[in-house]
């Protein structure tokens, strides 16, 4: 039987997301568990998180003595990776080394704020260059699979790269652009949470294309179970300050000449028509209440304004013919093709082999 449509009364979640829980208040699981959250560790006391954010800047520093860096950033040229380069620069002091994944897909904008970026702060800057032709039948068969996480094999390359860069340089430190204060909300229905799994993406891909895959990077089942204990850490320095994202906006238009792409994750242009076209029409994800949500939740945004803006369409309607001809010429169907696999029912990415339930039943044999 249909649910019934609800949204939160505090946030802008609803019941698109199936698996969504309402309290007698009518607040939803989402932004109860969110709000408490904050509480514990984003809304303390600031000396306790300066104190924080000061031991783990001066371990950083002491680790990286007479290396050339101190720490990787991850720089995609959106704005927290792009404030987070500014914040590590300017106001903390740390040598980073920026690492940037091209998969094909930057938009012009996003290379052009990339370039301010380093340029303004003098850093050096990796760019991983994934091989377009393995990497466009990849993201095909994955588009095929009907899988909900397309980003899933962008987000694998993005950490294994980070991985092994940091392996070479011998650096300890991975500092992340994600935040819990615009971030701390996705329905897990909406994405596939284990993004190290290359078993899965290397099933799916067999399932759906005829390409072998060389260059793209590998883990194996080892690697994953210990990935997070060889790898360098991840430190979210944005949790550790006051972080709004309209302040950041500005910093870092005013200080690196960033310009705005008009959208979360923007920059690269899969992802944009991902989230703003394959996700609504096909999956009924609007990723924008998840945002939003996350917004409301730390203060950013009034519920009131929140809402105004889904009201607005998740694409241009005048534009959105051109876009999908370019996503089909890009990536190399027609556009009968991609209609037909629109409306080809959603599979889950549980139906391909993959290391989570490998994991899962280890955990089931030994008992942890």
């Amino acid at each position: 039987m249909q649910r019934e449509y609800q949204i939160c009364k505090r946030c802008v979640m609803d019941t698109t997301d199936p698996d969504i829980v309402f309290d007698e208040n009518g607040f939803c699981n989402h932004c109860t568990n969110t709000i408490k959250r904050l509480n514990e560790i984003y809304f303390i006391d600031p000396e306790i998180k300066e104190r924080k954010l000061d031991e783990i800047i001066n371990k950083i520093k002491l680790d990286g003595k007479n290396k050339d860096y101190d720490c990787i950033i991850g720089l995609s040229g959106g704005v927290d990776s792009s404030y987070l380069s500014y914040l590590v620069v300017k106001k903390i002091g740390l040598r980073p080394l920026a690492v940037h994944l091209d998969n094909g897909w930057n938009s012009e904008l996003a290379i052009m704020n990339i370039d301010n970026i380093v340029n303004k702060l003098g850093i050096d800057l990796i760019t991983v260059v994934l091989d377009w032709e393995e990497f466009r039948e990849i993201q095909l068969a994955f588009f095929k699979s009907s899988v909900v996480d397309l980003e899933l094999t962008s987000d694998f390359a993005i950490f294994a790269s980070v991985n092994q860069v940091a392996r070479d340089k011998g650096i300890k430190y991975f500092l992340i652009g994600s935040n819990y204060s615009s971030e701390s909300i996705m329905p897990q229905s909406w994405y596939y949470g284990s993004k190290l799994d290359y078993l899965n993406i290397k099933d799916i891909v067999k399932n759906n294309s005829m390409v072998k895959l060389k260059s793209f990077p590998k883990l194996s089942f080892l690697q994953y179970l210990f990935f997070s204990k060889k790898g360098p850490k991840n430190i979210s320095i944005l949790d550790l300050i006051d972080y709004n994202k309209e302040n950041a906006k500005k910093i870092i238009i005013d200080e690196l000449n960033w310009r705005d792409y008009g959208g979360k994750h923007c920059e690269s242009k899969i992802t944009e028509f991902y989230q703003k076209y394959i996700l609504p029409n096909k999956f009924n994800i609007d990723k924008r209440k998840a945002h939003l949500s996350s917004l409301i939740c730390s203060g950013q945004i009034q519920r009131e304004k929140a809402l105004l803006e889904l009201k607005k369409t998740t694409y241009d309607k005048d534009n959105i013919n051109e876009d999908i001809i370019y996503f089909c010429k890009k990536i190399g169907i027609n556009e009968k093709k991609f209609h037909e696999i629109m409306k080809q029912p959603i599979q889950s990415h549980y139906y391909f082999k993959s290391y989570q339930k490998m994991k899962k039943q280890l955990i089931t044999l030994f008992g942890k």
